[in-house]
């Protein structure tokens, strides 16, 4: 049962052990990788200075290579190129000058630490080859799009088999799984359905959710649509009330066009379905689910717990449920959103001392000094890694969730821009004194993006703000203006600015995009080591566990079609 390595690792590193030994030490001692992923943000890129923040963290020779060189060709080397074919020692490299083998090494270095996240080589994948993956019915994915159509289909037939191959090596049956955080339950839902026909718990803290969820059963076939009596004369009467005042049902949205390789039409739910979906409005916060079992429906429950894309501690949670719950045989976890992780080891270093602002991020200081017992690390290997521990800030865990393999041309360009312009912003209110400048005293550990203690939070803007530069600093303004507590002072620094002015903020600090585009490339980059922290951290405290019989992790979904795509299981004894 499960892959033949339990951890997905580089072939370059001979065992299990020898891997997480590598992967700890890495992520615990390499100051570059440090520096880059947690050390560094890119809102003080431009409000740095003497030296400036590139030149801080970055070799001269690096930084000489990156200037002979466009953007694309470097992501190249970061995440494609054969580095073995690349001399180090040769005169040119792509029309340019050759790669600093520093640089290489540290390539190389990441690259080894990183887990393999392609399917082909998985026993998830052997098996498909064995049996095709299962489609879904045309009813079943309503409200879906293409990338949950994708993500639904590969998971259910995942956890279909990995519940068969439970019972068949224990000899008892799961009898229900159960969804952490089921949201509209679009997972359990295929499950429930044909061919699964599964018993299904959807635990979810949001009534709404669950309400709507209720309404795509209904559409998929698995429940009948309730009878309402009504009075038809007062039901006409009302249906000809002005919109505001009527009560009929909003209709569920049309359905997603996903690709047609995705929809099976011989496959349909059946009228009077086998499976069954229970649904239990529960918070989760921690991992105890007695109050869950008592509703669920039979005795004696073998349950499995399954989640897709569990955000921040509810994978921890779930895990947990395992040992902390009798009848959880079996988890199957998903995660995502590392960034809404807690701290369990306390205050991290959210900055190199001479890049931290004066005043304290409240966000931050509350996630960093909560010393919360259900946050990363898990592990005692990594709470006691070095006496101190493998600690992770929020802008490490933050840059864990970039997917840098599948940047293109056009989409790189897009968010290389909306970060230079969201430097440049911040450059401009620290000159109007909106924002202070990272210190050199060590005063305060929060990083850039604050006012007056407050976080400046820009948040989405309409397409057409990012048209240039000028609509972009026009847009952000006008909703920091809206702010009740800070709008004011916003207004008053910045009201008087001119086009022009911006232009030449713009001109003067154009030459350094690219700048700043190769520091964020080798942020993402870098950071997919922390992903594996994460996730290795989440296996090792299944293994520190007496009662687990078997843990692993291996990719379950297309990495360029859903990144976050690692599963991890544990079985019980």
């Amino acid at each position: 049962m499960g892959p033949e390595k339990a951890l997905p690792f580089n072939e370059d590193l001979s065992s299990t052990d020898d891997y997480v030994d590598s992967l700890v030490e890495f992520v615990g001692t390499h100051e570059l990788l440090r520096t880059l992923c947690g050390g560094v943000h890119v809102l003080d890129f431009f409000t740095t200075k003497d030296p400036d923040l590139y030149s801080r963290v970055l070799p001269q020779e690096w930084r000489d290579f990156f200037a002979q060189h466009e953007i694309m060709p470097i992501l190249d080397l970061l995440m494609r190129d054969d580095l073995e074919s690349i001399d180090a020692s040769q005169d040119r490299w792509r029309e340019g000058p050759p790669v600093p083998q520093s640089l290489l090494d540290y390539i190389r270095t990441v690259r080894k630490h990183l887990l393999v996240r392609d399917v082909k080589g998985t026993q998830c994948a052997r098996n498909r080859a064995l049996k095709p993956t299962q489609k879904l019915a045309r009813q079943v994915i309503v409200g879906m799009n293409i990338k949950k159509v994708h993500e639904v289909g590969l998971f259910a037939r995942y956890l279909s088999d990995l519940g068969e191959d439970i019972s068949q090596s224990t000899g008892s049956e799961i009898s229900h799984l159960v969804d952490f955080g089921s949201g509209q339950n679009y997972l359990g839902r295929a499950l429930a359905c044909e061919p699964y026909n599964k018993a299904i718990v959807a635990i979810e803290s949001k009534s709404h959710n669950a309400e709507r969820a209720k309404e795509f059963d209904v559409m998929a076939r698995l429940t009948e649509k309730k009878k309402i009596m009504r009075n038809k004369k007062a039901f006409r009467g009302e249906a000809e009330a002005p919109s505001g005042s009527s009560e009929l049902p909003t209709p569920p949205p049309e359905p997603a066009s996903p690709v047609d390789s995705a929809l099976d039409p011989t496959i349909e739910a059946a009228i009077n379905a086998k499976g069954s979906v229970q649904y239990v409005e529960h918070r989760i916060v921690d991992g105890d689910l007695s109050e869950v079992i008592q509703c669920i429906n039979g005795s004696d429950p073998r349950l499995m717990v399954m989640s897709l894309h569990s955000c921040g501690n509810l994978v921890h949670h779930g895990l947990r449920s395992l040992i902390l719950n009798p009848s959880v045989k079996a988890v199957a976890m998903v995660g995502c959103c590392y960034n809404l992780l807690t701290e369990r080891l306390g205050p991290a270093t959210y900055k190199l001392p001479s890049l931290r602002p004066v005043r304290e991020h409240p966000r931050l200081a509350a996630t960093g000094d909560a010393h919360d017992p259900h946050g990363f690390p898990m592990s005692e290997r990594l709470c006691h890694y070095n006496s101190e521990g493998i600690r992770l800030n929020i802008t490490a865990r933050m840059m864990a969730v970039q997917a840098p393999q599948n940047w293109g041309e056009k989409d790189s360009d897009g968010f290389f821009t909306r970060h230079f312009y969201r430097a440049l912003l911040q450059r401009i209110l620290l000159d109007r004194g909106l924002v202070d400048p990272p210190s050199t005293d060590c005063a305060g550990e929060s990083p850039a993006g604050h006012s007056s203690g407050t976080p400046v939070i820009i948040g989405s803007l309409r397409k057409a703000c990012y048209a240039n530069f000028v609509s972009y600093i026009r847009g952000a303004l006008a909703k920091l203006y809206d702010d009740p507590i800070n709008g004011a002072r916003f207004k008053e620094r910045t009201m008087d600015i001119t086009d022009e002015e911006l232009l030449d903020y713009e001109t003067a600090f154009s030459a350094r995009k690219k700048d700043l585009s190769v520091i964020w490339s080798l942020m993402a980059f870098s950071a997919g080591v922390i992903e594996a922290a994460i996730v290795v951290d989440r296996w090792l405290w299944l293994g520190e566990q007496e009662q687990i019989a078997q843990a692993w992790v291996e990719p379950v979904f297309e990495y360029s079609m859903s990144p976050r795509n690692l599963v991890v299981v544990g079985i019980k004894k």
